[in-house]
């Protein structure tokens, strides 16, 4: 280990209701909902906790079950699962894609959403058989990428959308 990692390890709270470690920070918080407790995975950096869930109580049944080494890492795993699933859902509701032919040619037709605080943008794209793109145009955020859509745009030899 370096000096650089062993000053990093001990500047980590490792405590029985703060834990940090690889990235996160987990903190036993009080159940808003009910008398019981609560545990808070926030990523390194991150104002939002990526996942929050129910702590064990203590043996007194008053206080939560204090924060441990394998605690800790069963919880990252937890997070980080959760975290990557949401990401996967993310990007495939802002990435369409669709494979169909037309006049005995093959055609890949991608519709990418790219959401901003201003207001969102899209872009339908076309590309051949060799995954080299042959035509991209604006449209709508609320773009409709269907069997249909994409035959007609198609059809049209990629012309510009008049819905964008």
């Amino acid at each position: 280990m370096s000096d650089t990692e062993m000053q990093e390890d001990a500047e980590l709270i490792q405590e029985a209701r703060v834990w940090q470690a690889e990235g996160w920070t987990a903190r036993v918080i009080k159940n808003d909902d009910d008398d019981g407790w609560a545990v808070a995975m926030y990523k390194d950096g991150e104002a939002e906790p990526a996942l929050v869930g129910p702590w064990t109580m203590g043996r007194d049944k008053k206080n939560p079950k204090p924060l441990d080494h394998n605690a800790f890492n069963t919880l990252v795993k937890t997070a980080t699962e959760f975290v990557r699933r949401h990401e996967q859902q993310l990007h495939a509701s802002l990435n369409k894609n669709l494979i169909l032919s037309h006049e005995d040619t093959d055609y890949k037709i991608c519709l990418q959403i790219i959401p901003d605080e201003e207001g969102a943008s899209a872009f339908l794209s076309a590309y051949n058989m060799f995954d080299e793109q042959i035509a991209k145009v604006k449209v709508r955020p609320d773009f409709k990428l269907t069997q249909a859509s994409a035959l007609s745009w198609i059809q049209k030899d990629f012309a510009r959308l008049s819905s964008d």
